[in-house]
């Protein structure tokens, strides 16, 4: 799938906001593609557990207008779902606003949601975004990673 078909937009990343934190990915390509990118080998829809988020940077991390891929991947299989290049601050506030936010066990601490000609097609509750360096090395200190977890 080609990363022009889809745009990234966080939002609600303020600190006294009352929203969750939120990535939107829109997608403007062919419809069938995604869907079949957001369904199981059976056709069925692909829940949240199922679905991995990082972003790994292509520049330095610490460099001036970082940039990198937000990604969106099949845990199970390990395929992309969806991928787009990012400036960097965006997804990095996003991660600062999800530590900020609600801790209940039930509910993700951010939400990635997935459009397609103005409707929501997949809404993810998520408590993980992996972000590695240009290198493909965990920045534990950018990422977000729920206590108890072992990497």
């Amino acid at each position: 799938m080609r990363r022009d078909y889809v745009t990234l937009n966080v939002r609600h990343t303020d600190e006294d906001g009352d929203e969750r934190p939120t990535a939107e990915l829109t997608f403007d390509g062919p419809a069938d593609v995604l869907d079949d990118r957001l369904g199981d080998a059976d056709g069925d829809p692909l829940e949240g557990e199922r679905i991995d988020v990082a972003f790994r940077f292509q520049t330095g991390a610490d460099a001036d207008a970082a940039s990198g891929v937000f990604s969106l991947t099949n845990r199970v299989t390990g395929d992309f779902v969806l991928e787009v290049n990012a400036d960097a601050d965006p997804v990095l506030d996003l991660v600062s606003a999800a530590r900020r936010g609600r801790t209940d066990e039930d509910e993700g601490r951010y939400r990635v949601v997935v459009r397609r000609d103005g409707e929501n097609v997949a809404v993810y509750e998520k408590r993980t975004l992996l972000v590695y360096d240009d290198e493909g090395s965990l920045l534990r200190q950018h990422s977000l990673i729920p206590s108890g977890v072992e990497l």
